[in-house]
């Protein structure tokens, strides 16, 4: 006798849409173009519009086989799917001659052109560390990407929130050029984060530009600015408090030993922003401007300084000492400062003392990172302030130099702080110590 009842369904048959769509949130475009063709269900799952809206997009910059299918992929994605985009990050690995960078730039291209015409929802952009200064960007490839990122930041300006050109260096027309895409409908642009951290190029003066300042005064809504020092200036504050004051909430400022450093700012200037925005946290992170005298002269005590790194990286100059930055200039925000963070070769000077009377001294301070040559014993005494009560450090990170390849004995001395404050640091502590041989 003929069974002419149904074959038994696969309980794969009666899985839940949203489970399909959260199994394929795990699988890359070829696992998902494969599930695809199990049936017209799991075919409609990948069109989900949740599975697009955010994607990053990576460009090898090194000649191989796989060049070929990167950039068709990307482009595939963008026919397809780029209609949901909400975020896109697009990464282009330090690019090994022209022949590459001239393909990205003809991708990339298409790419904008592609998405410029689909998708009406893109919220946050990111295009990091081009370094379009190097010489592997011919002066035609350069130009036309920048017309054709130029082009696309137009049409999306409407509802981009978030940009991110860090590490573009571009000069300053090229870079007001695509700043001022994002206010082309309204002479006004509303996004609320942008950073342009190093996307200058370096030793460029841009503090004195008034094409840099007309450019800024367009945006109304900036929440968070990342950028370099050499773009501060009494205009720029001044711009700021004007027409962002209600929603200035972070500045973040990086500044290098290669960017011009030496412009006067007033303490007013500084003063005027911080009351017209009450919210407002100064973040500075300094690179190998190490002397006194420079940071006297960019940290006014106006600041609403909330975190500070100063990193001179490996090197060393007898010229320089830290004890008058750490006795006298740091301790003006003890009562604001939350992070520290400090990276430098002091192998001709002691600063456990100064160091640890400024972290006592900073009431507010939860965030500790040192890299410099300290003694074994330096930790202990912290640790022992916070057992008592008188820091209130959530995280304390040190690297001890020593001029000795072998550090056995301060490892050893570690491992009995450590077993001394054992029940502190495993409660209350991000706690990582070291001892670091620097020869």
């Amino acid at each position: 006798m003929e069974d002419d009842s149904e074959p038994e369904q696969s309980c794969w048959a009666y899985l839940p849409d949203v489970c399909l769509s959260n199994m394929f949130w795990w699988l890359d475009d070829r696992d998902r173009s494969r599930a695809a063709l199990v049936c017209k269900r799991w075919n409609q799952a990948m069109y989900s519009g949740s599975l697009w809206r955010t994607r990053t997009i990576t460009f090898s910059g090194r000649p191989s086989r796989s060049n070929t299918s990167e950039f068709e992929s990307a482009l595939w994605y963008v026919k397809r799917f780029g209609k949901y985009l909400e975020h896109l990050e697009i990464k282009f690995l330090n690019p090994y001659n022209a022949v590459l960078t001239r393909k990205f730039q003809v991708t990339m291209r298409g790419l904008l052109s592609r998405l410029g015409k689909c998708n009406s929802r893109l919220v946050t952009l990111t295009i990091q560390h081009l370094e379009l200064d190097r010489l592997v960007w011919k002066n035609g490839i350069r130009t036309q990407f920048i017309k054709n990122l130029s082009t696309f930041l137009k049409r999306m300006s409407k509802h981009l929130d978030y940009l991110n050109l860090k590490g573009a260096r571009v000069t300053l027309e090229e870079g007001c050029e695509l700043l001022n895409s994002l206010s082309y409908l309204k002479n006004k642009t509303f996004a609320s984060e942008i950073n342009i951290e190093d996307f200058f190029s370096h030793h460029l003066s841009i503090y004195s530009s008034p094409l840099f300042h007309q450019t800024m005064s367009t945006f109304r809504n900036l929440a968070i600015l990342t950028l370099n020092y050499n773009c501060i200036s009494d205009e720029l504050l001044d711009i700021l408090c004007e027409h962002n004051a209600h929603s200035l909430w972070t500045i973040n400022i990086k500044c290098h030993i290669h960017d011009p450093h030496g412009q006067v700012i007033w303490g007013m200037s500084w003063a005027n922003l911080a009351k017209r925005a009450p919210k407002l946290k100064v973040n500075f992170f300094f690179e190998r401007v190490m002397k006194h005298d420079s940071l006297a002269r960019i940290l006014l005590v106006e600041i609403p300084l909330r975190s500070i790194s100063l990193r001179s990286c490996y090197f060393s100059d007898p010229d320089w000492s830290m004890k008058p930055t750490l006795t006298n200039l740091l301790p003006a925000y003890r009562h604001i400062l939350q992070k520290l963070t400090l990276e430098f070769n002091n192998d001709h000077e002691l600063l456990d003392e100064e160091l640890l009377q400024l972290v006592l001294s900073c009431e507010r301070l939860f965030f500790l990172k040192v890299w410099a040559f300290l003694s074994v014993a330096f930790v202990e005494r912290l640790l022992q302030n916070r057992a008592e009560g008188k820091c209130i450090l959530c995280t304390m990170k040190v690297r001890i130099y020593t001029t000795r390849h072998e550090t056995s004995e301060e490892d050893r001395l570690l491992r009995d702080i450590y077993k001394k404050f054992r029940n502190l640091i495993d409660s209350e502590l991000n706690y990582f110590v070291i001892a670091y041989p620097m020869v």
